[in-house]
């Protein structure tokens, strides 16, 4: 239970007070950090993520204790926080790792490919679009990435519809509704584990509270792809045999490797703890790849047969670091690739530099005067809801990156949300609807620069068509307007 321990901690831990600090002293590190990471972004591009933003946030921390010192707090006040910040992280970041490890060995069970396979099934030309939704979303819930989904399934789809006469900021939105949707919700996705780090909230409790505001948008999205897709007129045929043929020829494909999901879903139905729950999905991905795809795992370690030996490396491999299995359609080959536990390590990175420029920003009271502030602005429940929501979109526009659109409201937020005695579920959930979608709507930022460069359509042509991307910040406010599904910390509402 210690991911339990962790957000309960994180809770009840204070945030320190200081009267001689002023708001504008207190935004210092803030814009700061803004100013530096939208710089960074410029010069680096995607490769911001591999390391250099997680820098900018360490010197973010060196601008706030600077702003401390010169208000005479203490060095050893402003570590302290920083300890307890990094402690109250413990949970989640061995969830992440489990998280790698669980994906490395369902790869190359044949789990991911089995859901890719059956999933490529449901094509019919007359439901398209709608088909290109449900398509990315099974991908991306397996995979826990957009990134990857747009750049493998996500290229078919463009041709499929391209060739059907379908436009392709159509087919696009589609594909970004989808891809988005497991993004989302999926527990190997580093967002979906990071929204709930910076809340404090739990993993799988975000995600049986996102369904609330999630289910409703995609079904909204559904239903418009399905009547654009009944209105237009196609040509040609959805012509996938090619990647099945390719999926049958490099994994052993049946419906028996479906219990492996099934038996994890069940234990965290039936409330296991979530690193319990993983550890028994990786392990038993892990013995259904030696029992269904013994040729696959002694591929990983080069040797000619499977052996204890051979099948001990190859799985461990599998678990712990980069992992590919190449197929002949190089359209798959990118898909069928995991990096392990050590492929949640960027992630890592980042909460932990994230927590040390929350927690100098803690030791130096600079957050209590800013939710103060925030408490002050936002008169109502749905006012700070909208200043959550205003503060992750403008964070994805200025640093043009969705972990910082997170992390930074996330920390920021935190205290505000627990001072109306809101649920830390509201602020994560909160932080997915408007921080984690709407990045690939901004042509500069990551997100945005990489979709559009991956599937050839610029962020204009799908805007519009990406509706489950723009309607999840609308879906969230609107919830928190009519006050649906807003969780109190206890029965007691706060004044």
């Amino acid at each position: 239970m210690q991911e339990s321990q962790d957000a309960e901690h994180r809770e009840n831990e204070n945030i320190v007070a200081n009267k001689d600090l002023n708001l504008f002293e207190a935004l210092i590190p803030v814009v700061a950090l803004v100013l530096m990471l939208a710089y960074n972004v410029f010069v680096f591009g995607d490769d911001a993520l591999s390391g250099s933003n997680q820098f900018i946030l360490l010197l973010g921390g060196a601008v706030a204790a600077i702003v401390g010192f010169l208000n005479k707090v203490s060095y050893n006040q402003m570590i302290d926080e920083v300890s307890e910040n990094i402690r109250s992280t413990t949970g989640a970041l061995l969830i992440l790792l489990m998280v790698g490890a669980l994906a490395g060995t369902w790869l190359v069970s044949g789990i991911i490919p089995a859901m890719i396979y059956y999933g490529l099934q449901i094509l019919n030309p007359t439901i398209f679009l709608a088909a290109c939704v449900i398509i990315c979303a099974i991908i991306s819930v397996a995979t826990g990435s957009s990134w990857t989904t747009s750049a493998t399934v996500g290229i078919a789809l463009i041709g499929i519809g391209e060739a059907l006469g379908i436009s392709l900021g159509m087919t696009a939105g589609a594909i970004l509704s989808g891809a988005y949707f497991g993004d989302k919700l999926s527990p190997l996705s580093d967002t979906t584990n990071l929204a709930p780090a910076m809340a404090g909230g739990e993993l799988f409790e975000h995600i049986k509270y996102m369904l609330y505001t999630t289910v409703p948008t995609i079904s909204i999205t559904l239903l418009v792809f399905v009547i654009i897709g009944l209105n237009i007129e196609t040509s040609g045929s959805a012509e996938v045999g090619s990647l099945l043929e390719s999926i049958e020829a490099t994994f052993n494909i049946n419906a028996w490797l479906f219990i492996v999901p099934i038996i994890v879903i069940i234990l965290i139905v039936k409330k296991t703890p979530p690193l319990g729950a993983l550890l028994i999905g990786t392990l038993l991905g892990g013995l259904f790849a030696l029992i269904f795809q013994p040729g696959i795992v002694a591929g990983i370690t080069e040797a000619t047969s499977l052996t204890f030996e051979s099948g001990y490396k190859g799985i461990l491999k599998a678990i712990t670091v980069d992992t590919s299995v190449p197929t002949d359609n190089a359209a798959l080959n990118d898909l069928f690739s995991s990096s392990g536990m050590a492929g949640m390590l960027g992630t890592i990175w980042l909460i932990i530099c994230a927590m040390v420029f929350g927690g100098i920003m803690d030791g130096i009271g600079a957050l209590d005067r800013i939710t103060k502030s925030l408490l002050n602005l936002a008169k109502s429940t749905f006012g700070l809801f909208a200043s959550t929501v205003g503060s992750c979109l403008a964070l994805n526009v200025t640093a043009s990156d969705q972990y910082l659109a997170i992390v930074v409201p996330g920390k920021m937020f935190s205290k505000a949300y627990a001072d109306r005695n809101l649920a830390p579920e509201n602020l994560s959930r909160t932080l997915e609807d408007s921080g984690t979608v709407t990045s690939v709507l901004v042509p500069w930022n990551t997100c945005g620069a990489y979709h559009s460069g991956v599937l050839g359509v610029g962020t204009g042509e799908y805007f519009l068509y990406a509706i489950f991307n723009w309607l999840s910040p609308i879906t969230t406010l609107l919830f928190a307007a009519l006050h649906i599904k807003i969780k109190q910390l206890s029965s007691k509402i706060s004044a």
